[in-house]
């Protein structure tokens, strides 16, 4: 989060409110990143209002620049300006879709989650993240390689926006219930589950400084659990790995940061692994 040198920040002109800028100027003031606002509107013309928000964010010593487009869809668009601008997290706010147009179109803000190279900050509260609790989930049941550094960066994220925000950095991670038909005993018996998941925890534990307290290792669906311990922690920021699947994969499987989106009672940062990121920033540049 420190490394972060500019902030593509939507605006939604129709909400006068701009949570997304709110929590940009939050960062960018301890980070002294860049503002780039942007409105994506084929139909009307938000200079004005934009030339207003400049100024004033740049008389509060904030560096800042503007822009309008318009590229198909508004997903698209955020990814267009956040490519020709190379900024190093996206903030957007999050409006919830009603079920039933979920059920038939993809929401954009999952197709944002599933395209976006970058980070995606989608806010939806407006309480300070000062002395709350930052929740990282991380799902340390698939240990690969690229599971493990995207667990890293997931408590990266959330050990740095706990000390930009003086706030407490604790994480999950949901295991499944016990089989008895398991080949392996291990997953035979709770006890000997948790015991693994957590002996799988002790290195960034140590890294990061994490006390068992801080760390809530349980058993369930990521997505029931996620959200009970947003809501039971009071969590200010849920940060959340995806594997960014789109069409029938995504539409079948789902992604846990897509189905906890709706649910948590927090502002959700979404991050993705290093090899996905590559391979998005590749197909975003044609």
């Amino acid at each position: 989060m420190q490394a972060i040198r500019s902030i593509l920040v939507v605006i939604e002109p129709e909400h006068s409110e701009s949570l997304a800028l709110k929590r940009a100027k939050l960062i960018a003031g301890v980070t002294q990143a860049h503002l780039h606002l942007l409105v994506g509107d084929p139909k009307h013309d938000h200079n004005g209002m934009l030339g207003v928000l400049k100024a004033a964010l740049v008389a509060d010593g904030y560096s800042v620049t503007t822009e309008q487009a318009w590229n198909q869809s508004l997903h698209q668009t955020i990814i267009d300006v956040q490519q020709a601008e190379g900024c190093g997290l996206v903030v957007k706010q999050h409006y919830q879709d009603n079920p039933l147009k979920k059920a038939l179109l993809t929401p954009d803000d999952w197709k944002l989650l599933r395209e976006c190279p970058t980070p995606v900050l989608l806010v939806k509260t407006s309480g300070s993240w000062r002395d709350k609790v930052i929740l990282a989930a991380i799902d340390v049941g698939n240990s690969d390689g690229e599971h493990r550094h995207l667990h890293n960066t997931i408590i990266d994220y959330g050990y740095d926006i706990a000390s930009l925000a003086k706030a407490h950095l604790h994480v999950i991670s949901a295991h499944p219930s016990p089989m008895l038909s398991s080949a392996d005993p291990t997953f035979q018996l709770k006890e000997t589950i948790e015991a693994r998941y957590r002996e799988q925890c002790r290195a960034f534990q140590a890294e990061f400084d994490i006390d068992d307290d801080h760390l809530h290792i349980e058993e369930g669906p990521a997505d029931v659990l996620i959200p009970f311990m947003v809501h039971k922690l009071q969590a200010a920021v849920t940060v959340i790995g995806t594997v960014a699947r789109s069409g029938l994969s995504g539409a079948l499987i789902g992604n846990t940061a897509e189905v906890v989106l709706d649910k948590v009672e927090s502002d959700v940062l979404v991050l993705k692994p290093q090899e996905i990121e590559d391979h998005l920033e590749e197909l975003a540049q044609h």
